[in-house]
């Protein structure tokens, strides 16, 4: 398909890294030109960088910098996009009754939109649609709605596709000229329709003759897999697929041109064939609900953070999983092309390019002659790089911590979990919090987690399957959680602390403070998972009562965590049917009052509205 009968723009515009110096802004377009972003009544200049990514293709971030002093924060700011000399039209992204769209930069937080765990085939609706709707009903001349939109991880599920959405992706890159990697030695059948729930049979595997002896794995002559995901059927492979899956998680212009109401697929069984359909049903609800979605990340700044499903499940959990597939060739690419990715669509959006944009030059120069991706140089720089995390100069202050690649290992037991941050990372991380009075903390995985759960995980860890259960909690490894617990301990921490995380699949409030000591610290954790994913709701019921009663406040149970010291509240919904767990999809949103939590609410996609209960009891 030539470029003329395909939209200008495919992707965003995209508000992410928004400061009082600069503010990034990032879209895809399928023409190569040299665009500028220009705000209403503000002398400003704007610096492009350009990716392409295929025959019509081209990834995009413009920097917009004051020419003089800096630009107005806590204000709404009206912007309008230009290609060359001619005005891209902007109108599908913008709010009802608004001529452009608009965001604020952010510095005094008041309301924070905040959630993770995005899978576009889950039954559930998305909750991003909500938020859309949330910020539509409060923006208005004199107010912005919420500030900032944070997700904390598993923005998308590469290693868990959907059979229609390999398909879509497919149809995506014949449709783009999406640029191919070298092939991998792998061999998957030829024909797309053959790999559709079958993927996992071609992935890298230990063969048997190669495992231990004292493992039942080598009596039973069974094979290992080196990707630990369970439901890696459909999982992504090459780097032109993570490209694709990108645009159709944050995009419905792509969907316009895919036409999922023509893929079909003749399964082999009636449970395949079933498991498709619903598939696909549930990927037509979310791509619709993808123009809404579009108009959201337009008009509030939003940034970003991975956790293991961006890349694969359990990624890097023990030390042992890192040894298996960084040393295996194919399993190492499949792995970097998911770093790869999330770092042209998330990561360098996060810190517009300050660290992120040195890794660009090397990138392109892996593009050769013949438009084919050879990663082999890359491979190392990638994997290297060390500046995934961030930080917000906003009041609070917001630290955003990657719990991936800065793992402490265990280095007696390499099957034992890795602590969640090593030791250097965790000294940065109480300095962050020094000289602050309130600081808002971005774990995609909970700090302060349901103790019942945890106990479940560490039984698991005890007869050797930490990766059956993902125990990739901050108690599991002894020295990171000492010295966590230690830095919220400390006097000079900041009196409140607001941790926002997902991962787990359901929402709850807890807040924690020192039993013994002076210092009136208060720390809040906050946990909304997931946008469009759930936990299974009789199941998270039973373990909902199951630590109510095995760690009540009494209970000499809570004296054998590893965080006895610490006083932990567990907060119940408001209204009937009260509860410490949520299960329903959801995303948060906090309100703040002079840099405290004033309140705690979860909105649902089904315009509901569930708000925990902040006092003590």
């Amino acid at each position: 398909m030539s470029d003329a009968s395909l939209p200008l723009l495919l992707m965003g515009p995209m508000v992410r890294r928004a400061d009082a110096a600069e503010v990034c802004i990032q879209f895809a377009t399928s023409v190569a030109s040299q665009y500028r972003i220009e705000f209403d009544k503000i002398d400003t200049f704007s610096e492009h960088h350009s990716v392409a990514l295929g025959a019509h293709l081209y990834l995009h971030f413009v920097i917009i910098k004051p020419v003089v002093a800096t630009l107005p924060i806590d204000k709404l700011i009206s912007y309008r996009l230009f290609n060359d000399s001619a005005e891209v039209d902007l109108s599908v992204f913008c709010y009802q009754g608004k001529a452009t769209p608009e965001f604020v930069i952010p510095h005094t937080l008041e309301q924070i939109l905040h959630g993770s765990c995005r899978n576009p085939h889950h039954p559930a609706k998305d909750s991003l649609v909500a938020a859309n709707d949330f910020q539509q009903q409060n923006r208005s001349n004199s107010k912005a709605g919420a500030d900032i939109l944070l997700l904390s991880g598993d923005q998308v599920y590469a290693d868990d596709v959907a059979g229609a959405m390999l398909i879509a992706i497919y149809r995506l890159i014949d449709l783009l000229g999406i640029y191919k990697e070298q092939p991998l030695d792998i061999a998957l059948p030829e024909k797309l329709t053959d790999q559709l729930y079958q993927r996992h049979l071609f992935l890298p595997k230990v063969p048997w003759q190669q495992r231990s002896k004292i493992g039942v794995g080598y009596w039973l002559k069974k094979d290992e897999p080196h990707f630990s995901s369970l439901k890696a059927a459909n999982h992504l492979i090459a780097f032109e697929e993570f490209i694709a899956l990108y645009l159709l998680n944050f995009s419905s212009i792509v969907w316009a041109h895919i036409s999922i109401d023509t893929i079909t697929y003749r399964a082999s069984s009636n449970k395949c064939q079933q498991i498709f359909e619903s598939e696909k049903q549930a990927l037509v609800g979310f791509s619709e609900g993808l123009k809404d979605v579009q108009v959201l990340f337009a008009n509030v700044s939003t940034l970003m953070m991975f956790d293991d499903h961006d890349v694969t499940d359990d990624w890097n959990l023990t030390a042992g999983w890192e040894q298996l597939i960084y040393q295996h060739p194919v399993s190492r690419r499949i792995i970097n092309n998911g770093l790869i990715s999330y770092w042209l669509i998330q990561g360098f959006g996060n810190d517009a390019g300050k660290k992120t944009a040195v890794l660009l030059d090397e990138f392109k120069a892996s593009l050769t002659e013949q438009k084919q991706w050879h990663f082999k140089a890359f491979d190392k720089t990638i994997l290297e790089f060390n500046h995934w995390h961030y930080e917000l100069n906003t009041v609070p202050k917001v630290v955003v911590l990657d719990t991936r690649t800065h793992r402490w290992r265990n280095e007696q037991n390499f099957n034992e979990p890795s602590g969640l941050l090593d030791w250097e990372r965790l000294m940065e991380l109480e300095a962050s919090l020094l000289t602050h009075e309130q600081v808002i903390i971005v774990s995609p995985a909970p700090v302060f987690g349901v103790k019942s759960i945890e106990a479940i995980q560490a039984l698991f860890n005890m007869c050797g399957q930490p990766l059956l259960v993902d125990v990739e909690n901050w108690m599991a490894h002894e020295g990171s959680a000492k010295k966590l617990l230690d830095t919220f301990r400390r006097d000079d921490t900041p009196k409140e602390t607001l941790i926002l995380s997902g991962d787990v699949h359901y929402s709850f409030c807890f807040s924690v403070q020192k039993r013994f000591g002076k210092h009136p610290n208060r720390i809040w954790q906050l946990t909304a998972s997931g946008i469009k994913n759930e936990f299974p709701r009789k199941l998270i019921n039973i373990l909902d009562k199951l630590d109510s009663i095995l760690y009540s406040p009494k209970s000499p149970l809570n004296f054998f965590t590893k965080r006895w010291h610490m006083e932990v509240d567990k907060h119940q919904t408001i209204g009937d049917g009260q509860k410490y767990l949520v299960s329903d999809s959801a995303i948060s949103l906090i309100d703040l009052k002079q840099g405290k939590l004033a309140r705690y609410q979860l909105l649902h996609p089904d315009n509901r509205t569930t708000e925990f209960d902040l006092t003590n009891d």
